[in-house]
């Protein structure tokens, strides 16, 4: 057993509880109020520097900077000019034209017409801007559109940026309503994305902003621009100083300007549809991970866990974050951090403590550190009563108890340091020498264990067990954890001690790994269908056999099916064997009968089978599929397995036979065995267990249950087959009886396919002749 603090298992699982409990609620209360939202976008950022690319160039900035506001003697610009400057971008081969601030409102008459005609003439290709505001003081919506005159000409979009708290820009709108129209952003307009309007989408803030193509609005006026900088080009003209405003924050970058927000949008938009799925998705995966690292048994599963759980929210961001996926990892990494390190440090307080609170014994992490001779012998010592003894004493006096136990031991022990554990373990080393001489000194401490020990008042009786360990090459936890094996089955064996065999650990280690080979034992062909053969008594013909799994190891062996069968069914891992003796014996049955022979097929079914809501439908495709009809496959179940499985199980017998399948009551006598059962139970054949067939030359009593229970089965209409028939004189018997057939040794054996196949027309030969 691992060495661990002196407290018992539910209340380290419990500690273990309370901190994934006390992790996660910290957790949903930091996603909950987006506390963690600035570290989130700190982490952000510097993704997005790590990740910095290039814009696509196909989105060109015209910025009325500091130079373009020096070249033109009056601000607001004359209309004129923004009308110049679409002709000038036009006769460059702009693609499609786009203005960054309003023209909700007139200016002169004259200017209005010159830029009314000038986006008349661009033909739609021109986009001006609408947004929305919310008054600071009514806190109302205020919507602004362009004047009639100039939308009546243009495409229209909007052109809001999105805020968070901090004053930062991470996400844009896809559209806006206005008067029940949508209205999509120049983002969604460039990309030729859509969404709903009103909702936001996340931006790659990793294209670099410096690499967005910019010209200058003066240089467009004046027709000094390269029509190569604008052929085929999207525009967006807008402010691009910090005297006209329309300034926002971007993370890792500082200041921008709003024009650029809206090249990286539609930048954005055009590698796909960006996701945010919140915190939520991250937050259920680190739950999931602390789960796993605090309560998996397996210490390299868990180790696994605790890796994922650090590492995953450093390296997943980047690649979700190259997809366009934006998730949140604060809160999930927020609780990931709390439970491991505090489940780090109750750890690190447990190996930490080497003595026992109660007793002021060394404990058992004091025995990991203890030193070790070359060739030493470790002895533990199991009180088998300790619990129920401890349950009812107060704290002062379970003291007294162990000292008295310490004392005792320590007499047996040679002045070896004695160690104590939970729940009534106690450990020491002694030097290896003979075998008979530490045997003796046990021998007389169990002796000197049969006197009761004083605890105040009360005399009480110990039951104790020694178990020892003399592998030296092995790790200390290793050897008490053998160590108390063998004192536990010196109390199964009654013996005083008992000496730990090494032979036994490999056989532990592989029946602890039985169940993850069988999937692929059977997938590999290890697993294999034998066939024990039927007989007839009227005929004396072979009419059928039973289906029984066998596993052939290549290393270990013929394993036996008690093993891996019962394993299977107590883990839950009866099913895909099942199905597997089910295609083999359903399609061994098919062939044979297609030689013209009248040769059923049984196969036995787990209790557990029988909770399958899908197992006739199941069978049904199997028959199917091999071509076998319903009336020659017999399915074996046990008196206990059909009344004791749910409720369905019943039901699920009916609907088989309702196909045509014949269902046979297994191992009868040894289960409910009453008129009752039989009645509900809606089977066609009884099959009497072999522990009363193989016993009716010797058991009166077991001969007359076997006559009785074919004459009620043939008074209910049932047939009866008897298993176990190995002499002649029990066929005999049987024959006289009216059994209808039998199965056992003296009719064969179970057997491979071919030699089942080779035996049939063999029999039938002779009872032709």
């Amino acid at each position: 057993m691992p060495f661990r603090r002196f407290s018992n298992k539910k209340s380290v699982r419990d500690n273990r509880a309370k901190i994934l409990i006390w992790a996660t609620l910290i957790g949903l209360i930091c996603g909950v109020i987006d506390f963690g939202e600035p570290i989130e976008n700190i982490w952000r950022s510097g993704r997005n520097v790590a990740r910095s690319h290039p814009a696509d160039q196909s989105i060109v900035v015209v910025g009325i900077d500091d130079r373009s506001l020096e070249g033109v003697d009056k601000w607001p610009w004359p209309r004129r000019y923004n009308a110049q400057m679409v002709d000038n971008l036009r006769a460059m081969g702009a693609k499609r034209i786009a203005f960054d601030y309003i023209f909700s409102s007139y200016s002169t008459s004259a200017d209005d017409r010159i830029f009314e005609e000038s986006l008349k003439k661009a033909k739609g290709t021109v986009i001006l801007p609408v947004r929305f505001s919310i008054d600071p003081v009514s806190e109302k919506r205020v919507d602004v559109t362009a004047a009639p005159e100039f939308a009546r000409h243009a495409k229209l979009a909007n052109i809001n940026v999105w805020r968070n708290p901090f004053g930062e820009v991470w996400e844009m709108y896809f559209g806006i309503k206005i008067d029940g129209r949508d209205y999509p952003s120049f983002s969604s307009l460039f990309s030729n994305k859509r969404g709903e309007a009103e909702t936001l989408f996340p931006v790659d803030l990793s294209i670099d902003v410096k690499t967005i193509p910019v010209v200058s609005a003066i240089d467009v006026i004046h027709g000094t621009v390269s029509p190569d900088r604008i052929r085929g080009k999207d525009i967006i003209i807008g402010y691009a100083s910090d005297q006209l405003g329309d300034i926002h924050m971007m993370a890792g970058r500082g200041l921008v300007p709003g024009v650029y927000f809206h090249a990286i949008g539609a930048q954005t938009l055009k590698q796909g549809i960006p996701v945010s799925p919140g915190w939520f998705p991250a937050f259920a995966a680190a739950f999931l991970l602390a789960g796993l690292h605090l309560f998996s048994k397996k210490r390299a599963l868990s180790r696994l866990a605790a890796l994922l759980g650090f590492l995953l929210p450093i390296g997943l961001p980047f690649f979700l974050d190259s997809r366009l996926i934006f998730a949140q990892f604060v809160p999930g990494t927020l609780l990931f951090i709390i439970a491991a390190s505090a489940y780090a440090w109750s750890r690190f307080k447990q190996r930490g403590a080497t003595t026992n609170a109660i007793s002021g014994l060394p404990n058992l992490n004091a025995l990991r550190d203890a030193p070790l001779a070359p060739s030493t012998s470790l002895v533990a010592a199991r009180i088998q009563n300790f619990a129920e003894i401890t349950s009812t004493l107060p704290q002062d006096m379970e003291r007294i108890l162990v000292e008295q136990i310490a004392s005792r031991i320590a007499l047996g022990a040679d002045g070896s340091k004695i160690y104590q554990g939970d729940e009534g373990i106690f450990s020491w080393l002694v030097s290896n020498g003979p075998t008979t001489s530490l045997g003796d000194q046990l021998d007389a401490l169990h002796a000197l264990f049969r006197s009761p020990v004083i605890v105040g008042e009360r005399h009480v009786d110990l039951a104790i067990a020694f178990g020892v360990d003399t592998a030296s090459d092995r790790t200390l936890p290793n050897r008490l954890g053998s160590a108390l094996v063998a004192a536990d089955e010196a109390v199964e064996e009654g013996a005083r001690w008992k000496e730990y065999d090494p032979a036994k650990l490999q056989d532990a280690e592989w029946k602890l790994s039985l169940l993850g080979r069988l999937d692929a034992a059977i997938d590999g062909g290890e697993i294999w269908v034998a066939y024990q053969p039927k007989m007839d008594m009227k005929t004396k013909a072979i009419c059928g056999a039973e289906a029984l799994a066998r596993w052939s190891h290549p290393e270990k062996g013929e394993i036996s099916p008690q093993d891996f069968v019962l394993a299977a069914e107590q883990h839950n891992r009866i099913e895909k064997l099942t199905n597997h003796v089910l295609n083999d014996a359903i399609r061994v049955a098919a062939e044979i009968n297609r030689r013209g022979l009248d040769f059923d097929m049984a196969v036995n079914l787990s209790a557990r089978v029988l909770d399958n809501p899908d197992l006739v439908s199941t069978i049904q495709s199997i028959l199917a599929r091999h071509g076998l009809e319903p009336r020659h496959l017999t399915l074996e179940v046990t008196e206990s397995a059909a009344m004791t499985s749910s409720g369905r199980s019943i039901e699920l017998l009916e609907n088989m036979r309702a196909l045509g399948i014949q269902i046979s009551i297994d191992d009868y006598g040894t289960g409910f065995s009453t008129l009752e059962y039989l009645k509900k139970i809606p089977a066609t054949e009884i099959k009497i267990d072999r522990s009363f067939v193989s016993a009716m030359d010797k058991s009166q009593s077991d001969k007359l249950m076997v006559n009785s229970t074919i004459a009620l089965a043939h008074s209910l209409g049932r047939t009866v087959v008897a298993e176990g028939v190995e002499k002649e004189d029990t066929l005999r018997a049987l024959e006289e009886m009216g059994c209808d057939r039998v199965q056992g040794y003296l009719i064969g054996r179970p057997m491979p396919y071919e030699k089942l196949s080779a035996l049939i027309p063999t029999v039938k030969a002779i009872m032709v002749a």
